[in-house]
């Protein structure tokens, strides 16, 4: 085993490739060396946090049943980097396995005072992260949480809301993509 010392490695030719190694071989970069890449282009290291995207309501969803899981119809998307999030059916399908975090933050609002408000996430068709609260009349919910899913797992977002007598609730987007109040997203976790 040899050190080469040098402060340059090159190619032969203008916009050619330098390997290290061959396959099979492990390159080790000891402790207590920095690696700067803050100007290079890098494909195949460290991963990406992708498939991703973050979906929205375009619209308030409204009149929604008391007490009852209804499925949020998040419609459009600020992104979605693989297209992996179907707008017509709500549900994102990652096809990669892998672990997931998934976020919402949606504005509930109610004809009557609210007694309990749920958000779930959806794994497959069933409830599979959960949370309830109880709530006035006007509230934010938001639910993150973990996932693992296979590639052929899908996840949904789903509420509830407890209105006091029976009343009806709506998901208030507020008009504007801008000042959205009403969205979900997720992201593979590199590494995790």
């Amino acid at each position: 085993m040899g050190t080469i010392k040098t402060t340059n490695i090159e190619p032969i030719a203008d916009n050619g490739t330098v390997t290290l190694g061959s396959s099979g071989d492990t390159i080790t970069i000891p402790s207590g060396v920095t690696v700067n890449m803050s100007s290079a282009t890098q494909t195949g290291v460290g991963g990406n946090n992708t498939p991703a995207f973050s979906a929205y309501l375009n619209a308030d969803q409204t009149s929604l049943t008391d007490n009852v899981w209804v499925k949020v119809a998040a419609n459009a998307e600020f992104y979605d980097t693989d297209g992996k999030y179907d707008v017509s059916n709500y549900r994102f399908t990652p096809t990669v396995a892998g672990k997931y975090m998934f976020g919402t933050s949606l504005y509930v609002e109610a004809s009557n005072t609210m007694e309990a408000s749920s958000l779930s996430f959806y794994k497959n068709g069933s409830r599979f992260l959960y949370k309830e609260e109880n709530t006035s009349n006007i509230t934010t919910q938001q639910l993150t949480g973990v996932i693992e899913l296979d590639s052929d797992d899908y996840v949904e977002l789903y509420i509830k809301v407890n209105v006091a007598s029976g009343g009806t609730y709506y998901v208030n987007q507020d008009g504007t993509t801008a000042n959205n109040r009403a969205y979900w997203y997720g992201y593979k976790l590199i590494g995790a």
